[in-house]
């Protein structure tokens, strides 16, 4: 069943094109990765859905919702988290959290002692005195501690430290594992490969590749290092070989993963003595698109 479902989304400033016919489907119990550099689209997309901004064309749908025009009735069913929190400087954390979990027809009061705890917070001082880490704290408090079918999630560990980024994904895990649905934008690769069921890259206002990992494991390269008894004869010549080192009596290089059963068989024949396979991950799948285009990451 889809949560959330955008079709052909296009966005205008004056005369730039923020998004440029964006698809996304994120379905119930499923926690979808948006990822994708600063300025790609992320942030357009998700205040399109939100129902702050109104798009130029295409369609954003939320429990089947138009996001512009019942923007009030989704907002109900949603908990959205920014990367860049500000809070009232004169309210107490504990205020805050007070308000925003008042705010909605359904939440769990039980759960947000236990949020404040496990994130280490100390509701009793005032928002102006806390740090970005402490103000992320806060917006992540009363987002889980609302009952919400689904999660709008924007950068939200900006600030966070790693203790803390673990106890936001263990959230996320009890989330997804009580049926919820997740939108998690970030440009941390290393979260996004943990948490994520299904990954959308948007470059320039462009979903570049969707789908889920295991289906975009196959246009990334595996790291090999290796020692044969016998020098390997013309291995740079072999198809799906890339960045070919040798230093001592070592070879290091990457392989298009396709090309991988081919490879392996070509270098047994020289006398393996060790072989070391680093398996393919998602940053090498976005470093590999954008360094194709020459552009700086």
């Amino acid at each position: 069943m889809s949560i959330v479902k955008i079709t052909n989304l296009t966005k205008n400033f004056g005369n730039f094109t923020a998004l440029d016919g964006v698809n996304l489907e994120v379905n119930q119990g499923e926690i979808y990765g948006f990822i994708g550099p600063n300025g790609a689209g992320k942030t357009t997309t998700i205040r399109i859905m939100l129902g702050i901004l109104k798009a130029t064309g295409g369609e954003a749908k939320i429990f089947g919702k138009d996001a512009w025009k019942d923007a009030v009735e989704i907002h109900k069913r949603i908990a959205y988290v920014p990367g860049e929190v500000k809070l009232w400087p004169n309210l107490t954390g504990g205020e805050v959290i007070d308000l925003f979990v008042k705010l909605r027809a359904s939440h769990k009061q039980n759960r947000r002692e236990e949020l404040i705890e496990r994130f280490n917070l100390d509701p009793s001082k005032k928002c102006g005195t806390y740090s970005k880490g402490n103000r992320q704290k806060v917006a992540l408090i009363a987002a889980f501690a609302a009952d919400a079918d689904l999660y709008v999630l924007d950068e939200p560990t900006s600030g966070l430290d790693p203790l803390m980024e673990k106890v936001f994904q263990e959230c996320i895990l009890e989330a997804k594992a009580e049926g919820k649905s997740v939108l998690l934008s970030s440009h941390i690769l290393s979260e996004v490969e943990k948490l994520c069921d299904k990954v959308s890259i948007i470059r320039q206002g462009k979903i570049i590749e969707s789908g889920s990992l295991e289906e975009l494991r196959h246009l990334t390269r595996t790291s090999i290092t290796i020692q044969t008894k016998e020098p390997i004869k013309n291995l740079n010549e072999l198809k799906g070989i890339h960045d070919l080192e040798e230093k001592d009596d070592t070879i290091y290089f990457q392989v298009d993963t396709e090309e991988l059963a081919h490879v392996m068989r070509y270098v047994s024949q020289f006398g393996v003595i060790k072989l070391e396979s680093a398996p393919p991950t998602l940053e090498a799948l976005f470093l590999r698109h954008y360094q194709r285009e020459g552009e700086e990451v």
